[in-house]
């Protein structure tokens, strides 16, 4: 967790927990190939929520499922460009409705099974098939997402179908699609479609869940139910000491991981994270605070920085909130942000403020968008003009974890909050966790919130068309210009002619003004001195197979 405002006495209880933690399983051994005998421990801000990797939508669970799981295709280590994953080779027909992967030779699951088409077509069609709560939000937001629909969907599914079929010659995989879209070949990258063994999921069969609310099924939160053909496979998840195992497979069909043992251990705040680095109870954690990657550096510590990749928005809930129906109201909010203050003072160097709902790294970002400047006597002539002077409005904000986009979020939300009420409008804080948090802001319960995006693929319409492709509860609005525009884009296979009109949307979205980006910023990672880190990656897809210790 960022800092909070919580006392230094808070943080280091914490790392003397950790280091009580850590001399439970020495973690030096000394003698012998450390990178075979210690575990390489990493240090997390919250626990991942489950090992199924369909039902995953936040990083720090894509975190641990990336290590256990292929997908179809990946990205280059370090990089956004897509290169094959458990498929070498693939194509698409002329029109983009279908998708044709030819799949490595020789790769087995931990399980001992092996890799062919009917095991990647078994997963396409459990996803595809799923039923009653399964079909909610919570559990396959990805999934509708990326590939709409089900084969029966329940009444309060409006998302149309966009998967058709999956058929296996062999090692050869055909997946054919309703109509094209920006969002292929990309979505056959994401870590939520990692190709689960086909004897695992006759072992499950989907536990019963009878609502949306209702947690995961338990098969989720235990080691051994679920293989893949990661270079690691689960060995332990101990819940109560928020640990979770991982062993090397050693029948990987790529090169093998370069230590033995992998944990990942939540330390939920900051603080303490960086004190047990110091103290040598783990070997790196994510999320560095900006105002320790100096000093971390000056004590040896390595702390790579990724490229900006990412976005931080303000969200105007217009349904929750009808006063934020009003384009006044919005853009006097718009100016009485001071979001330089934000880059200046907590973002790490190298952070920016954002002029739209895309970093300027992504094809399709426009110089041409109305911007709203710092302005608070503007703004606060807006409000009265407008009549919503005293105006009182709940603001969102989660208690338990950091993103890469939204470091110290206490502290963002305060100079948010400050400038809002400067020019008039009172705010109700809520802090919420995380798993209360995202159901929240997704159903529409918040007035103003907090969120943000680091892009799963190199696509401009993976930022917009996430948010504006349809109407949505988590922003309250109708706009048939912007839903009918993000529609066309996502429709344009030429990636020249869908940048232009991603540009064209940006400047109707940002006219229209849904919400008020805030920044990007270049998250640090941090390491021991005594480590070979990974190669950093702009969409933190951090590969853990290549992390090692340095030979002495």
């Amino acid at each position: 967790m960022t800092r909070l405002g919580r006392t230094a006495l808070i943080g280091i209880a914490g790392a003397l927990a950790v280091s009580l933690a850590g001399c439970e399983s020495e973690r030096d051994t000394g003698d012998g190939d450390r990178n075979e005998t210690e575990p390489f421990v990493f240090g997390v801000p919250t626990d991942a929520r489950t090992l199924d990797p369909i039902f995953t939508t936040d990083g720090e669970t894509f975190r641990v499922t990336r290590q256990i799981y292929d997908t179809l295709l990946d990205h280059e280590p370090g990089g956004k460009e897509i290169v094959g994953g458990l498929a070498e080779d693939w194509e698409s027909s002329d029109d983009g409705l279908e998708w044709t992967f030819q799949l490595r030779e020789g790769v087995t699951f931990h399980d001992g099974e092996e890799l062919d088409g009917e095991a990647v077509c078994a997963n396409f069609e459990r996803w595809h098939n799923f039923e009653g709560a399964y079909q909610d939000t919570n559990f396959t937001y990805y999934w509708q997402n990326m590939f709409g629909g089900f084969a029966e969907n329940e009444e309060d599914v409006d998302t149309e179908e966009k998967f058709r079929s999956c058929t296996a010659d062999g090692l050869t995989v055909t997946i054919e699609v309703a109509e094209p879209s920006a969002n292929y070949p990309g979505a056959f990258s994401m870590a939520t479609f990692g190709i689960v063994s086909p004897g695992s999921l006759e072992q499950i069969e989907d536990d019963e869940i009878t609502s949306a609310d209702s947690a995961f099924p338990d098969y989720t939160q235990e080691a051994g139910v679920l293989a893949g053909t990661g270079p690691f496979k689960i060995s332990e998840w101990d819940h109560g000491s928020q640990e979770i195992t991982l062993e090397r497979f050693d029948d990987y069909w790529g090169d093998n991981a370069k230590v033995k043992t992998l944990i990942f251990k939540t330390i939920s705040e900051e603080t303490a994270r960086r004190q047990a680095l110091e103290a040598g109870d783990i070997h790196g954690y994510d999320l560095a605070a900006p105002g320790d990657v100096e000093p971390l550096k000056e004590n040896g510590f390595q702390v790579p920085t990724r490229d900006v990749f990412n976005i931080l928005y303000l969200a105007f809930q217009q349904e929750t909130t009808p006063e934020f129906a009003d384009l006044e109201v919005r853009q006097a909010m718009a100016h009485a942000v001071d979001r330089q203050r934000i880059v200046d003072t907590i973002l790490p160097e190298g952070g920016e403020v954002a002029s739209q709902f895309m970093p300027p790294t992504v094809d399709g970002w426009s110089e041409d968008v109305t911007t709203y400047d710092y302005d608070p006597e503007l703004a606060e002539e807006m409000i009265a003009d407008a009549g919503v002077d005293g105006l009182t409005v709940d603001f969102c904000y989660v208690t338990d974890t950091s993103r890469p986009y939204m470091p110290a979020v206490r502290d963002i939300f305060e100079i948010i909050s400050s400038d809002l009420e400067e020019v008039g409008l009172s705010i109700d804080p809520k802090p919420m966790e995380w798993d209360q948090y995202i159901p929240a802001t997704n159903s529409g319960k918040c007035s103003l919130y907090l969120l943000g995006w680091t892009g799963d693929f190199n696509e401009g319409y993976n930022f917009l068309g996430t948010w504006f492709d349809r109407p949505s509860d988590e922003w309250g609005f109708e706009n048939e210009e912007i839903f009918d525009l993000l529609s066309e884009i996502d429709r344009t296979p030429d990636p020249d002619e869908r940048a232009a009109k991603l540009a064209e949307a940006n400047e109707v979205i940002m006219d229209f003004l849904p919400g008020l980006p805030i920044s990007s910023s270049p998250p640090a990672i941090a390491f021991a001195p005594d480590v070979e880190p990974m190669d950093v990656s702009p969409l933190t897809q951090e590969v853990f197979a290549d992390v090692s210790f340095a030979e002495e």
